[in-house]
C-alpha cells in the first residue's frame, strides 16, 4: 500500500472512533471497563489515541520523564490523561489529517494503533466494528516484520496465520485461519478466540 493511501485510511479511521467516542454513553462504568489492551480501561485507550501526534518537544519531556522505557511512557500518559470524551474526540478531528508520528516509527504505525486500539475499545463494549481489508493486511504485515514492540514472528513459530477475508498469509507450521481482523488482534497480543493460534 502506498503512503498515500495508508494516510487517507489514518485519517478516516481517527474521524470515525471520534465519533464511536463522542457517541459512547456518558456512564463512568462504560469508560472503566476494562479493554483489550491488557491493564487499560476504554478510557484508556482512547486517551492514548490523542498521543500519536504530540509534537516532538513534549514527547521528548515525557519520554524523559519515564527514563526513555517506551512502555513506561506511554503507559503513563494514558493513565494520567483527564481528557473527557468529547475533548478525545475533538482532539482526533483536529488531528485527523496530521502525518506526524513518532521518532523511528513509519507511517503505518499508527494506522496499526488505530485500527487495534478500535476493537480494544470495542469489542469489550460489544460493539462490531468492521475494518477496511487493505489496511489490516498493511497493518499486519508490518507486525509481523517489525519485532518490538509484538515479537509476533517469535510467538507464532510454527504457525502459518492464513487470513480467510483477505491476500494475508505469514510463518509456516500449522495453519491458523481466521479473518484478518482477528490475525491482527492475534500478532498484537490480544487474546481473541480463534481455533488452533495457542
Amino acid at each position: 500500500m502506498d503512503e498515500h493511501t495508508v494516510w487517507r485510511h489514518i485519517g478516516t479511521q481517527r474521524r470515525e472512533l471520534a465519533d464511536l467516542i463522542e457517541g459512547l454513553d456518558t456512564d463512568p462504568r462504560v469508560w472503566a471497563t476494562p479493554s483489550l489492551c491488557e491493564g487499560w480501561t476504554v478510557r484508556d485507550v482512547a486517551a492514548h489515541l490523542t498521543h500519536g501526534t504530540l509534537p516532538l518537544p513534549r514527547m521528548l519531556f515525557e519520554a524523559t520523564r519515564s527514563g526513555f522505557r517506551f512502555d513506561a511512557v506511554v503507559d503513563r500518559m494514558a493513565r494520567a490523561d483527564r481528557s473527557t470524551p468529547t475533548q478525545i474526540a475533538s482532539t482526533l478531528r483536529s488531528v485527523a489529517d496530521s502525518r506526524r508520528h513518532p521518532p523511528g516509527t513509519s507511517a503505518v504505525e499508527p494506522l496499526i494503533d488505530l485500527l487495534v486500539h478500535g476493537q480494544d475499545l470495542c469489542v469489550p463494549l460489544g460493539i462490531d466494528r468492521p475494518v477496511p481489508a487493505d489496511a489490516a493486511v498493511t497493518a499486519a504485515q508490518r507486525v509481523w516484520d517489525m519485532g518490538f514492540p509484538f515479537r509476533a514472528r517469535r510467538r507464532y513459530v510454527g504457525r502459518r496465520l492464513v487470513a480467510t477475508d483477505a491476500d494475508f498469509a505469514v510463518g509456516e507450521g500449522r495453519e491458523v485461519a481466521a479473518p484478518i481482523r482477528d490475525l491482527l488482534l492475534l500478532l498484537t497480543g490480544r487474546r481473541v478466540a480463534v481455533a488452533g493460534a495457542g
